[in-house]
């Protein structure tokens, strides 16, 4: 994530903000399955091992085993085990525990039950002369939304309001034609994506440095409307001051560093573009399984534990 400074105009910026701020996190924008925040005051490594910790060892639930009693669709078993694992359930992994490794049969606190049970057939009513297979056949599309949950034990009476489900209804599994069908029964796990990526909670979950930016003397007129293409919308605005057209820094934030400024002779050295070293901006979008604001906590937690983890092995250690 560091900025090369290999061009004219750049500045560090590490000696002059080093540090200064105590750690807080500030959420900027929080929707259904996206979460913008900052953390202020942290080591690049730490923000680092928090990126890394909510793709590989934040657990999710996640198809591992399918029975397949019968399938006669074009998709071979193997390949419809894989997409069926792919897809996001939602499942709150802190309600069950991890499958012992070697466990044949599941049971109601390590592994949810799904059936997938369809079969194509044409449409009696369907006019002659039309050819759209959704007018001409029934089922012969599969999607997520066919996968009903099967209790396992007295799940029932554990989760008596729950609502195991895909995250999405409209995850098209395999194209069926009439006489064609599928029927598997898959058992679903706790795991983390360090094991298999399926168990990743996060589309995407990325940090960035704060830009920077700093007008080392006043930009006006032509020279201000420039300066204003060279960045991002919402960078730069112009303000009218005394008849004069001047430039200012309105939100460095939004701003992608494309560096178009130093293609410019006239502006190259009057900007100097920089990173707050200590200023990290995350988003973290979640697959729907857990709310993003859910998993961005279960993080902290798994980094707080291996901290501590850390903290008694040193301890364990004799002094000499």
């Amino acid at each position: 994530t560091d900025f090369p400074g290999n061009y004219p105009g750049y500045d560090d910026a590490w000696d002059q903000r080093r540090f200064e701020e105590a750690f807080r996190v500030d959420v900027i924008r929080e929707e259904e399955d996206t979460l913008e925040f900052d953390m202020v005051g942290i080591d690049a490594a730490i923000a680092n091992a928090f990126r890394r910790i909510l793709l590989a060892e934040v657990p999710t639930m996640a198809v591992e085993k399918v029975f397949v009693y019968n399938n006669t669709s074009i998709v071979q078993d193997e390949i419809l085990a894989h997409r069926l694992g792919l897809i996001p359930i939602r499942a709150d992994p802190r309600l069950f525990e991890y499958r012992n490794q070697g466990d044949q049969e599941g049971t109601e606190i390590d592994t949810l039950q799904f059936q997938l049970k369809i079969k194509c057939k044409r449409n009696p009513q369907a006019a002659k002369e039309s050819s759209d297979p959704d007018e001409l056949y029934f089922n012969h599309k599969v999607y997520s939304k066919h996968m009903t949950w099967v209790p396992l034990g007295n799940q029932t009476d554990l989760f008596p309001d729950a609502d195991f489900r895909p995250v999405h209804d409209d995850i098209l599994i395999a194209l069926l034609r009439p006489g064609q069908e599928i029927d598997v029964l898959m058992h679903c796990v706790k795991g983390i994506g360090k094991d298999h990526a399926k168990f990743s909670p996060v589309a995407t979950a990325s940090y960035r440095l704060l830009p920077d930016i700093t007008l080392l003397q006043p930009i006006e007129d032509e020279a201000a409307e420039t300066l204003q293409k060279c960045f991002s919308p919402g960078v730069i605005e112009i303000q009218n001051i005394n008849g004069k057209k001047v430039a200012r820094v309105a939100n460095a934030r939004l701003d992608t560093f494309s560096r178009e400024v130093f293609r410019h002779e006239g502006l190259k050295n009057l900007v100097r573009l920089a990173r707050v070293r200590n200023h990290y901006i995350f988003t973290v979008e979640s697959t729907g399984i857990l709310p993003p604001d859910v998993l961005v906590s279960e993080a902290i937690k798994i980094l707080m534990g291996k901290c501590q983890r850390f903290l008694n092995e040193l301890d364990s250690v004799p002094m000499e």
